[in-house]
């Protein structure tokens, strides 16, 4: 390779550094108003870590239950009930299709919390589940504790100083989905409220 060539290579090497950072240097307003199209791209790269933003965030593989959990002993919806969501908290979400991967009886949590990875405080996040709380104590907590979150189905979460927003009762899904194209499996969390049997 000749001096020439070497110096067009490396010219071009780094323009398209900088095309690829400016495309990661948006905001969370910004990612609001992305056009399907792009948003579809950015899902594609993001589902390769584990996660997607089309998806709020969640990792599209929830893995286990907490440890402590405890099964639900006649939840409505039994493990591989097909269910409609009506929850709508990600895009795609509401009267998507989905089967249920789990169930619990546990409290589960709204909380806002500010990521350990930096950003934006994430408000009125649902759910985390009691046993996703570091040292909680006996549940339900009030609304306005302070807690320090063990749970890691958002990135920035695990870790993260978070204040109690509500807390609910109502029997705790785990569930297997597929919205706008991608495949969620054991998502966390669907309380009973936000299910309907399956049209």
């Amino acid at each position: 390779m000749t001096a020439v060539h070497r110096k067009v290579h490396a010219a071009a090497t780094a323009a398209a550094a900088i095309a690829l950072l400016a495309g990661w240097g948006g905001t969370a307003e910004d990612d609001a108003t992305q056009s399907p199209q792009s948003s579809m791209t950015s899902d594609s790269s993001a589902s390769s870590s584990g996660t997607s933003e089309a998806m709020g965030g969640h990792k599209t593989d929830g893995g286990a239950p907490p440890e402590g959990i405890e099964q639900a002993s006649s939840p409505t919806y039994p493990v591989g009930t097909r269910v409609t969501l009506t929850a709508d908290r990600m895009p795609g979400m509401k009267g998507a299709d989905a089967t249920i991967s789990d169930a619990f009886d546990t409290t589960a949590y709204s909380v806002s919390y500010t990521p350990t990875e930096g950003g934006e405080r994430v408000t009125d996040h649902k759910w985390v589940v009691h046993e996703e709380l570091e040292d909680a104590g006996d549940a339900p907590l009030e609304a306005g504790t302070e807690v320090v979150l063990a749970a890691d189905h958002m990135a920035g979460m695990d870790g993260a100083e978070a204040t109690i927003d509500s807390s609910t009762d109502e029997t705790v899904y785990m569930v297997d989905l597929t919205m706008d194209g991608m495949k969620m499996t054991n998502h966390k969390w669907v309380v009973e409220s936000e299910i309907q049997p399956a049209k």
